[in-house]
């Protein structure tokens, strides 16, 4: 996709503070912080949102959340982290490239 930030983030064509990679995901630092760690996870596949997510991204999505323990740790959030994914505008996602946020470190703020 030639418009999408994020494509173009783990395309290399724009910079990002990485974490880690792998041939299917990148992870890196979110730009605009919600707490003192704050990560996102996103597949170098474009999928626009989990809405679009097929039976055949189930093994994507199960390796998505099972890396949001290993680098919560990593990141010595041994106390705890949270997950999630905005879907949708009436979600609260801005951009239109599935991914998972994992922060910690510091008060959340509650969600109801």
């Amino acid at each position: 996709m030639t418009d999408c930030i994020f494509c173009k983030i783990a395309a290399g064509e724009l910079p990002s503070k990485k974490v880690f990679e792998n041939d299917e995901l990148l992870v890196f630092h979110d730009i605009y912080p919600a707490a003192p760690v704050h990560l996102l996870i996103i597949p170098k596949l474009h999928i626009a949102s989990l809405v679009e997510c097929e039976a055949q991204h189930e093994g994507l999505l199960g390796r998505m959340l099972l890396l949001a323990p290993e680098l919560a740790r990593k990141h010595g959030l041994n106390d705890g982290f949270r997950t999630t994914i905005n879907t949708g505008r009436g979600g609260g996602q801005e951009v239109f490239h599935l991914h998972v946020h994992v922060f910690g470190g510091g008060k959340m703020p509650h969600l109801s």
